[in-house]
């Protein structure tokens, strides 16, 4: 049997094709993380990571309220709440935290799937700063939980912490990411990312 490998770079762009003029006007918007404690996790987005509450939604017939989160100037979120739900919506690359009403309380709840143990499957989000090195620092202060700091591993100068609900964040930057090459440099672990 062949040594499994990954597609080219000729197979890669061979495989995708131009996006339809149809698509023009389409944006990544939003993913979305269950929560077990908004309070826990709007702490960490907010203080930890630096993002913003954009909009809160709740539906109390569901019992479920929605938090949007993201990297945006506190006097551009409209006043005017129905204003600031389609300026929110209208937001690329947002956080939207699901929170089921009572699982905060919940003694038997056991929390969500990460997707970073068996079975695996998501894997995690990623913020970019401008200093992995002096992020990583504030983090360690502010008490995040680490998976793996900048000097771990065989990946160098990016980490990964945890949110409240084991939710991974890679930490990068920019400039460093463009030193990657597509080559084995960018494996980990037993020849694949983790």
């Amino acid at each position: 049997m062949a040594e499994p490998k990954g597609l080219t770079n000729k197979e890669a762009e061979e495989a995708c094709a131009e996006p339809d003029a149809a698509t023009k006007d389409f944006i990544f918007q939003q993913t979305m993380f269950r929560i077990k404690d908004p309070k826990a996790s709007l702490h960490f987005y907010t203080r930890v990571l630096g993002m913003r509450l954009l909009k809160k939604l709740d539906f109390p017939d569901m019992k479920f309220s929605l938090y949007f989160m993201g990297f945006e100037a506190a006097q551009d979120i409209p006043e005017d709440e129905k204003e600031r739900t389609g300026w929110c919506f209208s937001r690329k690359a947002t956080l939207e935290l699901t929170h089921n009403w009572g699982t905060e309380s919940d003694p038997d709840f056991l929390g969500y799937h990460s997707g970073n143990s068996d079975p695996r499957g998501f894997g995690h989000i990623g913020i970019m700063v401008p200093d992995v090195e002096k992020a990583c620092q504030r983090f360690e202060e502010l008490g995040a939980q680490f998976v793996k700091k900048p000097s771990e591993g065989k990946m160098k100068n990016i980490a990964f912490v945890k949110d409240p609900d084991g939710y991974w964040v890679e930490i990068l930057n920019s400039g460093v990411m463009q030193g990657v090459s597509a080559g084995p440099t960018l494996r980990r672990g037993k020849g694949r990312r983790s």
